[in-house]
């Protein structure tokens, strides 16, 4: 089994790189939806952790509360690629806002950091929502020979 470290680099790297990820969650029906956000990674005892800010919208609640499993794509045209199989959950402590508020602000993708008072006044704003993104799959794919690594969460 792969450990999450054998692959953390490349896909530290891409994500990086990529930036923005495409979210698909489905309804109820099975449909997917997609659309294109920011997640935040970090790599908690040797797995990794993510986390959206966002806006809590009628069809991505519904979504997830029928059914949390979501995926995170991303790719570039070089054919580097990561996706990130998830279980999401809402988190509404302020605590972990605040953190989050400030995860992105030093260590959203580029290191550039990105601005979460763009959207929200502050991490108490009542718009700013925060899913916690507890990953079970990770796949990082190099586009250069299309070598495939994927880690899984032991279970």
């Amino acid at each position: 089994m792969t450990k999450f470290s054998e692959i953390q680099d490349a896909f530290e790297a891409y994500i990086g790189d990529i930036v923005y990820a495409t979210m698909t969650t489905v309804d109820k029906k099975g449909r997917p939806r997609a659309r294109v956000l920011i997640p935040v990674w970090e790599v908690v005892d040797g797995e990794p952790l993510g986390w959206l800010a966002t806006y809590k919208t009628p069809v991505k609640a519904g979504h997830l509360a029928g059914n949390p499993h979501t995926t995170f794509s991303y790719w570039t045209p070089r054919q580097n690629a990561v996706s990130v199989d998830t279980v999401a959950e809402w988190v509404e402590d302020i605590e972990v806002k605040r953190r989050v508020w400030d995860l992105y602000r030093r260590t959203s993708p580029r290191g550039a950091g990105y601005d979460l008072g763009n959207f929200w006044t502050s991490p108490g704003d009542p718009k700013l929502h925060v899913l916690r993104l507890e990953p079970w799959r990770v796949q990082v794919i190099r586009g250069t020979d299309l070598r495939s690594q994927i880690w899984k969460k032991d279970t």
